[in-house]
């Protein structure tokens, strides 16, 4: 029979996976490349209110940092800004053609609300309160400012309003006493062993070796464990329950062996420990993979032989204060040591037929710290105060901003003193032309369409009387009106010759109420 791919064949019959390649259960080759190591915490603080009502993780999802609420606000600021200075382009006598574009730089001078006051103080004038279209332009561009950076100090208090403080307290044997948890500890030797091939699992050296204090004790005295078969290969559960871990160093060993048509070998190992406390679901934990050191190359490799492949693992003392002085171990990969291993196909097929090297050696070396205790807390770095001081220095800058801008553009531009005097102008010139019409409909429909018919019945004056609506002539609205009324009067009296006296008198009633109509279009204000 043939190999599968990225194997080669050994002792006649036999095949096996190339350095850095494990045989998976459908009998193919597979690449293992390890992974990251993972250290994560079940620990936190007590949420707040408003980790409960807003959707915190979608907005950090969504923001990532404050950079990206600066660069919106920068830009929705800067699309106002040319918005407002391509819009001063637009003449503002057209009103008869362009009567939206008027309306949008008048309303813009309404938004005025931070810079409405007279700037330029003239000799023997009180002062007026006056709105420009400049002083709106900055008004909302304080707003957009402000918010802006409104936003960003609220998420700076939402994801950065605690900071962590770590104290190093001496330990002594009473406080590292009350440090009661549940341990596991569970690891997998990637390959396509079995539980079978387990060998030395059972006990346990406590202390240095050739010190005083060196013992071993059987394992099972400590810890519960058991070796269980998975598609990655065999692995390997040490647990304790209400575990007090002794002060001193602790070695577990154990070792895979050749067994018929199943060599001794691996490509790596995966573990987990947990560390958890037993009235609580709090935890700690680290997880990860381990592959053979590559320092000298970046080949693959594969572990089998004589030495040790050394996992050494610390674990230290930690107290939350937060969290009602909850007392939990931490455990925290130290190093591995790669054992013997092989990155050559050649060196690996004279190894497998090297009864010699027919195992793979592994020691689990755990280290208590416990000369310090390790006490952690939560400390607010805003409160109420800090905030609303920084809300008002926030306000008092976006306004300081474009009150500077303001002055400077008005000191420099002559034009801009009485930009709000002329809108006011042309305001009531549209006011008063609105105004006109609606008298002109009111005549039109209420006696006859014929009487405002300009071409027909209209001399010169007359229809200089009809165009008073366009602003000409504002200085002399006594002399128009009496034009008004004498044009109406020869209007009745050419259209009422063959009626009697009673008649006569009723069309001089109506050229009376036309000529008080014309008299109130023109004091009258309607709104734009």
């Amino acid at each position: 029979m043939s190999c599968p791919s990225n194997a080669f064949r050994y002792n006649g019959s036999f095949c096996s996976c190339d350095p850095g390649y494990w045989r998976q259960p459908n009998g193919s080759c597979a690449l293992f490349s390890g992974g990251e190591w993972v250290t994560n915490s079940g620990v936190s603080s007590p949420s707040i209110f408003l980790t409960t009502v807003l959707p915190l993780d979608n907005i950090r999802r969504f923001t990532q940092s404050q950079a990206v609420l600066l660069e919106a606000t920068l830009a929705v600021l800067l699309a106002w800004l040319l918005f407002c200075f391509l819009l001063r382009f637009a003449p503002l006598h057209s009103r008869r053609r362009h009567p939206i574009l008027f309306r949008l730089r008048w309303w813009i001078s309404r938004f005025d609300f931070f810079f409405s006051k007279e700037h330029w103080l003239e000799d023997n004038k009180g002062v007026v309160k006056r709105k420009t279209e400049l002083g709106g332009t900055f008004s909302v561009a304080s707003w957009i400012l402000f918010i802006g950076l409104l936003s960003a100090l609220l998420y700076q208090m939402i994801t950065r309003r605690s900071i962590e403080v770590h104290r190093v307290i001496p330990a002594n044997a009473p406080d590292l006493q009350s440090f009661v948890n549940d341990m596991e500890f569970n690891i997998t030797t990637v390959s396509s062993m079995s539980c079978s091939q387990l060998r030395g699992l059972g006990t346990m050296v406590i202390g240095t070796p050739g010190s005083i204090g060196y013992k071993v004790s059987p394992l099972s005295a400590y810890v519960d464990y058991q070796c269980q078969n998975t598609s990655r290969g065999p692995t390997i559960s040490l647990k304790c329950v209400r575990c007090q871990v002794q002060r001193s160093n602790h070695y577990i060993s154990w070792k895979f062996v050749d067994t018929p048509n199943d060599p001794a070998m691996a490509v790596g190992f995966t573990f987990n420990f947990t560390t958890k406390d037993h009235n609580s679901m709090h935890m700690n934990f680290v997880s990860g993979s381990l592959i053979a050191n590559r320092n000298t190359s970046n080949k693959s490799r594969t572990f089998r032989g004589f030495d040790l492949n050394i996992l050494e693992i610390h674990l230290f003392p930690l107290i939350y204060n937060n969290l009602h002085d909850l007392k939990l171990i931490k455990p925290l990969v130290h190093d591995f040591v790669s054992g013997s291993s092989f990155s050559e196909v050649g060196d690996l097929q004279a190894s497998l037929l090297n009864p010699n090297d027919g195992l793979v050696n592994t020691v689990l070396h755990i280290s208590y710290l416990s000369d310090y205790i390790v006490a952690m807390d939560k400390e607010n770095i805003m409160g109420p105060v800090s905030f609303l001081a920084n809300v008002g220095g926030l306000y008092a800058v976006s306004i300081a901003i474009f009150l500077y801008l303001l002055v400077q553009c008005e000191a420099r531009i002559k034009k801009l003193h009485n930009e709000d005097i002329i809108m006011r102008e042309i305001r009531s010139q549209i006011r008063a032309q609105r105004n006109w019409e609606k008298l002109r409909k009111y005549v039109m429909y209420t006696w006859h369409p014929n009487m405002l018919d300009v071409k027909n019945n209209s001399t010169g004056k007359d229809s200089l009387m009809i165009d008073y609506c366009c602003g000409s002539g504002c200085s002399k609205r006594k002399q128009l009106s009496r034009q008004d009324s004498l044009s109406l009067d020869q209007l009745f009296e050419n259209s009422n010759t063959s009626e009697n006296a009673n008649t006569k008198d009723e069309g001089r009633n109506k050229q009376t109420n036309i000529s008080r109509a014309v008299y109130a279009s023109q004091s009258q204000s309607d709104p734009l």
